[in-house]
């Protein structure tokens, strides 16, 4: 016997742990999009297999199947497998708390003698002579520091502690406690044992040796034939430890359970370990311990003491510390902050947040300038991917100070454009980001194109008819008035969701637009856009009148806004914080459609004013305009019908492109009375001029009436 005296205490080398990094990532991706602040106890297993190397231990791993999956993934991700010589299954528990505080706060003792006391059950229900691997059960608690990358753990193997301990009356190679007929009959069982799919992930097991030599490797619960058959037993296990002086953590409450479940004091127990996937009995130990009474352990009620928290070479409890941000892909850790705060609002504040609708939200913005660059950042704040930019004009020397997605070296060499840049800077902000940027003019209504221009700017046309079909969500954010008109067209005759935000020195307009006036839009089903873009939904309420676009309200067609203007007029002029505050407000409108069970068909919502019979959804009120002054710091919610008269979406207008396509373009474009004339306007002034006010010159000096 190597290394031990007779009678001497019998040491068992505890396992060496691995924690795979994949096991911290699927517990961040379990904390932040499942269990919220939800600390409850967490079902884990791990996974040993007995020692193939005399130069190092076979280690206990967490891998991310260690986890349960989430139920997105549950159809995605198969059960644990039995039948893996590589892995035996162990159960276990993870306690993870919400703070630093909570995890330092934790009564360790309390946890480890409470999955000790499982064991014990285990052992006197007979529950771990049909599951063995129960009596490896272990314990670990933690604390995720998610905005850093950061986890605290500490990991622990509970055992009964026999009191007085286990002594030591033989430890020695396998390859000496046998005969060569039986070394050999051994080695071929456990060899059959390994290789049965039903057998080889059971770590603790009977070896039977009969008076012929012959040697069997059988199920503990064997154990009362094989006594009444007069065979020799051992106890066998998988024994993940590679020294040759002590045998491997697991045999400990084994002891307890062979102690408890037969009653035997002289145990003799076989330490299992491996050479290229065949038993090694070189490398295996064959061992005697004695084992003495334990006081009260006849009592089931008695909870022995126990021991099991990994420990450090000073013998201390030991503390993990993971820090993954050092390892990780520079990309793929930006993207989990990026969404850090989105899924931390669903712990509490939000719950009923679609993340999926966000991230898979197409939106095109319509100008990359001070409202564009703003709006950009903020839909990736919330989660959006996709964003498209459009937009002519090139980045000016004045512009970076307003517009915080450019720098001085955008404006160098003539500048870039606005659109490229912008898309290059989202990606350099948030390398996650799917951002596009397009160059082109926006046709406009009373801009008169040239006949050698008409084909270009035709182009022009069709090219936003196709982004806006390949959007979901179209924000207006160009600095003329004419310039929203033709998306404003399209967007109504799509359907898309439509967002204008517009400004003045001191004041702003941020308004949603309404639905197109024709329901027959070229989809397959309501259904088919609904799913596109998620929760936006294309049903009509009560089939009421129609939210009006940003047009609705004019009298005029859209003419020329930029001829004939001066430096300060020309310059988009406003008060610097108006921008962010609109485009705050435009963003968070949008998010408000989406999340509305109405979408765009929501009807207009004011503060203290929920209409009767409907419920104030989770984002709040979704009004119809937002209208704002910074000279007043004031801010009131408007709405405005749709008019069967405005010159971007009324139905006539719309059935009018549907009919003529870009033959009608050009002539709204062309002729600056067109429109007024397709929709009334110009008859409905004309009236307008024609009616007098008659002054009668006769007054009645009794009541000074005045007749119009």
């Amino acid at each position: 016997m190597a290394g031990h005296e007779n009678g001497s205490i019998l040491q068992f080398a505890p396992f060496q742990i691995h924690v795979d990094e994949g096991f911290w990532h699927r517990l961040s991706s379990l904390k932040l999009n499942e269990l919220g602040i939800d600390d409850s106890p967490i079902p884990l297993t791990g996974f040993y297999a007995p020692c193939f190397d005399s130069r190092t231990s076979n280690p206990f791993n967490l891998f991310t199947e260690s986890l349960p999956p989430e139920p997105s993934e549950q159809s995605l991700i198969p059960a644990i497998s039995h039948g893996n010589r590589n892995r035996c299954p162990v159960p276990g528990i993870l306690y993870n708390t919400n703070t630093l505080e909570g995890f330092k706060a934790l009564d360790k003792q309390s946890l480890l003698k409470a999955e000790a006391k499982k064991i014990w059950e285990d052992i006197h229900s007979g529950k771990a002579e049909e599951d063995s691997a129960v009596l490896s059960r272990f314990l670990v608690i933690s604390f995720s520091d998610l905005k850093k990358w950061h986890f605290r753990c500490s990991i622990a193997f509970p055992a009964l502690v026999l009191d007085p301990p286990a002594t030591v009356v033989d430890l020695r190679p396998a390859s000496q406690c046998f005969t060569e007929e039986e070394a050999e009959s051994l080695s071929a069982a456990c060899n059959e044992w390994r290789n049965s799919s039903s057998t080889t992930d059971a770590p603790f097991f009977l070896v039977s040796i009969a008076s012929n030599s012959c040697i069997t490797v059988r199920h503990l619960k064997d154990w009362e034939a094989c006594q009444r058959d007069g065979h020799k037993l051992l106890f066998g296990f998988y024994d993940p430890c590679h020294l040759p002086d002590n045998p491997g953590w697991p045999l400990r409450n084994f002891l307890s359970f062979i102690f408890v479940r037969w009653n035997l004091k002289k145990v003799r127990f076989l330490c299992y370990r491996e050479s290229r996937g065949f038993a090694d009995l070189e490398l295996s130990l064959v061992g005697e311990a004695s084992i003495s009474v334990p006081q009260g352990w006849k009592d089931h009620q008695h909870m022995p003491h126990a021991v099991g928290w990994e420990l450090t070479k000073e013998r201390k409890p030991k503390l993990r510390l993971i820090k993954l941000a050092t390892s990780m892909d520079p990309t793929m850790l930006s993207i989990s902050a990026a969404d850090l705060n989105l899924k931390l609002m669903r712990w509490r504040a939000l719950p009923s947040l679609d993340l999926n609708t966000l991230y898979a939200t197409k939106c095109l913005l319509l100008g990359a300038g001070t409202l564009g660059c703003q709006v950009a950042r903020l839909l990736m704040a919330w989660g959006v991917r996709k964003i498209t930019l459009v937009d002519s004009g090139k980045v000016a020397m004045s512009n970076p100070l307003r517009q915080s997605l450019y720098t001085l070296e955008d404006c160098l060499n003539g500048g870039e454009f606005k659109a490229t840049a912008a898309a290059k800077r989202l990606k350099l902000i948030f390398p996650g980001s799917e951002a596009e940027g397009v160059v082109m003019a926006i046709p406009m209504p009373g801009h008169p194109v040239p006949t050698d221009d008409e084909n270009k700017v035709l182009e022009d046309c069709r090219r936003l008819h196709d982004l806006v079909d390949s959007h979901d969500a179209v924000f207006l954010l160009t600095d003329t008035r004419e310039s929203r008109w033709l998306p404003t067209l399209l967007c109504s005759n799509a359907n898309k969701i439509t967002v204008t935000a517009a400004l003045g020195f001191e004041s702003f307009l941020v308004m949603r637009h309404g639905a197109g006036p024709l329901r027959s839009v070229e989809i397959e089903s309501v259904d088919a856009l609904a799913t596109k873009i998620g929760n936006t939904s294309l049903r009509d309420t009560d089939g009421g009148q129609r939210l009006g676009c940003y047009f609705c309200n004019d009298v005029v067609a859209p003419v020329d806004s930029t001829a004939n203007r001066t430096l300060d007029q020309q310059c988009t002029v406003t008060r610097p914080g108006l921008a962010p505050i609109a485009s705050s407000l435009a963003v968070e409108l949008f998010v408000g459609i989406l999340h509305h069970p109405f979408g765009i068909y929501a009807k207009a919502e004011f503060a203290n004013a929920i209409v009767s019979g409907s419920t104030e959804q989770p984002l709040g009120i979704l009004p119809h305009q937002i209208r704002g002054s910074l000279s007043q710091f004031s801010q009131m919610t408007l709405v405005g019908h749709s008019s069967n008269s405005c010159t971007a979406c009324c139905n006539i207008v719309v059935s009018e492109y549907r009919k003529r396509g870009m033959e009608f373009l050009l002539e709204a474009i062309n002729h600056p009375t067109f429109l007024e004339d397709l929709t009334g306007l110009t008859e409905l002034m004309k009236s307008a001029s024609a009616f007098e006010l008659d002054w009668d010159n006769e007054t009645d000096i009794d009541d000074e009436c005045l007749e119009i």
